[in-house]
C-alpha cells in the first residue's frame, strides 16, 4: 500500500515541478541581473502573475512530494521526482511551437531507462522514521560549508557559470530539504499537530527559503539548460546518499549495486544530452 501511494505521488510531483520551473524561469529571466541573490529579485517576481502561478504549483508539488516521502524512502521517491525534465521538455516544445528531435528522445529514454534500472534492483527499506539530532548535525555542517563556498563563487562569476554555481547550491539545499521533509512528514503522519513541537517543520522554512532564492537566481542568470539538469542531478543523488547515511535506507549490494551505478550513470548521461537540446537552451 505504501509503495502504491509513494510512486504515483512522486511522479505527479515531478510533473508539477516541471511546469512550475518553466513558468518561473521565463519570469525570472526578464529581471535585471543586478538583482541576483537580493530580496529585490523576489519583490520584482511577485509582481508577475506567471511567476506566482509557478510558485503556487511548486508549493503544490512540494506537498505531493511530502506525501510520497511519508509513505516511501528517499532512495525510491527522489529518483522518480527527479524526472521533471522529462515532463518539462515537451512543455517547452509546445510553448515554442517546436518538435522534439531525435537527440531529445534519446536523452529522455536514457534518463527514464537509468532511473528504471536503479529502481528495479532497489531493495525496499523503510529506514528510520526520525533520526536523532546528532544524526543530522554532520549533514547540516557539510551542506552549510558547501553553500558557503558556492555562493561567493557565484557572486564573482556571471552568465552560465553563475547559473551553474547557484543551481549546484540549490540542488544541495533541495536534497537536504527532501530529507527534512521526510522526517517532518513522518512526524505529522504519526503524531498529528504534536509534530509542531519538534524542530524539523520549522527548518523547512529556512532551508526551503534559501533554496528558493538560489534557484530563482540561477533561473535568472541563465537558461534551464544550465540550472535544471544540475538540480536534477545533485538533488536526487544527494537525497539518496542522505537516505542511506541518515535514515539508514538500504541500497542494492553486490552485482545489483553495479546495476544501480550504471543506471545512475545512464540517467545522468540522458540529462546531459537533454542539456544540449536547443529547446532547453532557448
Amino acid at each position: 500500500m505504501a509503495i502504491a501511494v509513494a510512486v504515483p505521488a512522486a511522479l505527479l510531483a515531478a510533473c508539477c515541478f516541471a511546469v512550475a520551473a518553466v513558468l518561473q524561469q521565463e519570469a525570472a529571466a526578464a529581471v535585471p541581473e543586478r538583482e541576483s541573490l537580493r530580496l529585490g529579485l523576489l519583490r520584482a517576481l511577485v509582481r508577475r502573475p506567471q511567476w506566482l502561478a509557478g510558485i503556487a504549483l511548486s508549493a503544490f508539488s512540494f506537498v505531493i512530494q511530502g506525501a510520497a516521502l511519508a509513505f516511501g524512502p528517499l532512495v525510491l521517491v527522489l529518483p522518480l521526482a527527479s524526472t521533471d525534465l522529462l515532463f518539462a521538455l515537451p512543455l517547452i516544445a509546445r510553448r515554442r511551437h517546436r518538435r522534439l528531435t531525435r537527440r531529445d528522445v534519446t536523452g529522455a529514454v536514457c534518463t527514464a531507462g537509468g532511473v528504471a534500472a536503479f529502481l528495479a534492483v532497489l531493495p525496499y527499506s523503510a529506514g528510520e522514521g526520525r533520526p536523532g539530532l546528532w544524526d543530522w548535525l554532520p549533514l547540516l555542517a557539510v551542506v552549510a560549508a558547501c553553500v558557503t563556498v558556492l555562493v561567493p563563487a557565484g557572486l564573482r562569476a556571471s552568465g552560465r557559470v553563475r547559473a551553474g554555481v547557484y543551481a549546484a547550491a540549490a540542488g544541495l539545499l533541495f536534497a537536504l530539504l527532501d530529507a527534512l521533509t521526510k522526517s517532518a512528514a513522518g512526524l505529522f503522519r504519526d503524531r498529528g499537530l504534536a509534530a509542531l513541537g519538534h524542530w524539523e517543520p520549522y527548518s523547512l522554512i529556512l532551508v526551503g527559503g534559501a533554496g528558493l532564492l538560489l534557484a530563482q537566481s540561477s533561473f535568472q542568470a541563465g537558461s534551464l539548460a544550465v540550472s535544471l539538469p544540475l538540480i536534477d542531478t545533485i538533488e536526487p543523488i544527494g537525497a539518496v546518499l542522505i537516505g542511506a547515511a541518515v535514515f539508514h535506507e538500504r541500497l542494492a549490494t553486490s552485482g545489483y549495486l553495479a546495476i544501480q551505478i550504471l543506471g545512475t550513470a545512464l540517467a545522468v548521461t540522458g540529462i546531459v544530452i537533454l542539456d544540449k537540446s536547443p529547446l532547453v537552451r532557448m
